[in-house]
């Protein structure tokens, strides 16, 4: 599974996200100086599947780009974290077309195989034109 840059406003989110939850990611992002998990995104629309949090983070920070998966529904799983709520991708898709958002934590994506690693600085994401190997390119997972 490969990731790839891409800007943080051409991603749709399809959850809200938790404010307190946004700001100790960040935090934590911002001591650690690298991001390290790429966002799951649908691969025509760029509806956010996995990493509301992170995309709140990249856009709170003025990212340039952040690094994503780039996914189809016929490879990934979906369900809701909430008892009693059935979700498809077929309801996924109508509400982000509506322009609503699910709750925080509602859909549960379950990914054939584990999102690679990524070790990108903060400052790559910030400025992109610094490092252009990893602008726009495709990179394998790390082991």
């Amino acid at each position: 599974m490969q990731y790839r840059l891409l800007s943080p406003e051409s991603l749709i989110p399809t959850e809200d996200v938790d404010p307190d939850r946004v700001a100790g990611l960040q935090d934590a992002i911002l001591r650690h100086g690298f991001w390290t998990v790429p966002i799951a995104v649908e691969r025509n629309a760029l509806f956010v599947m996995d990493g509301h949090h992170r995309l709140a983070v990249a856009q709170r920070l003025r990212f340039a780009v952040v690094p994503v998966v780039l996914l189809d529904y016929c490879d990934v799983q979906v369900e809701s974290w909430r008892p009693g709520m059935t979700i498809t991708p077929a309801r996924i898709f109508a509400m982000a077309r509506s322009g609503r958002k699910f709750p925080s934590k509602t859909t549960r994506h379950v990914f054939v195989e584990d999102l690679p690693d990524c070790a990108l600085p903060l400052g790559h994401l910030r400025h992109p034109g610094i490092a252009p190997r990893f602008f726009g390119a495709a990179h394998e997972a790390r082991p």
